[in-house]
């Protein structure tokens, strides 16, 4: 990881716990975020894929710990470990390899959201595919939505950014 991404994702968590305020848990958000990468899907997919190895194409996960279950199946739970030490348990809803998606549920976090899951998937498209990272959640108590919506952004925005330079 780039000093600049993991300066990235510790302003991003640092956001999280800055917030402040009155305001309370409430509607629905969601955030998707795309990017195109010049190979194919199957290519693409084989670099996200697993469940257990973030910390090879996003750059703010220093580690995965499976916790319970194994590898791409549902239920598997795992305990992503960022570089600036963050836990962040999560717990995989859904696995497709032949619709080159999954999905899974954040069930621990320091990040600013409650109720949140969220959807990796890729896309043929032209000259190669396309990642797109979506999810729902809700903000906090405490955090105003746009703030939750900036954080989950910013995160998705490190991992995607750095996905072409992956996938060669």
């Amino acid at each position: 990881m780039t000093a600049a991404g993991h300066r990235t994702f510790g302003i991003l968590l640092s956001l999280a716990f800055a917030t402040g305020g009155a305001l309370a848990a409430g509607k629905t958000l969601s955030v998707t975020e795309k990017v195109d990468v010049a190979a194919t899907p199957a290519k693409t997919f084989a670099a996200i894929k697993d469940f257990d190895s973030w910390q090879n194409w996003h750059p703010a996960i220093g580690g995965t710990e499976i916790t319970k279950g194994k590898g791409n199946t549902k239920g598997t739970v795992r305990v992503l470990t960022t570089k600036d030490g963050a836990k962040i348990t999560e717990e995989l809803l859904s696995h497709s390899a032949s619709s080159m998606s999954y999905k899974y549920r954040i069930t621990d976090s320091p990040l600013p959201v409650t109720d949140y899951v969220s959807t990796l998937k890729v896309a043929k498209a032209k000259g190669g595919s396309t990642v797109t990272w979506s999810s729902t959640f809700k903000a906090k108590e405490g955090v105003s939505d746009d703030e939750a919506k900036k954080v989950i952004s910013g995160v998705y925005r490190a991992g995607l950014d750095n996905l072409p330079a992956v996938v060669k």
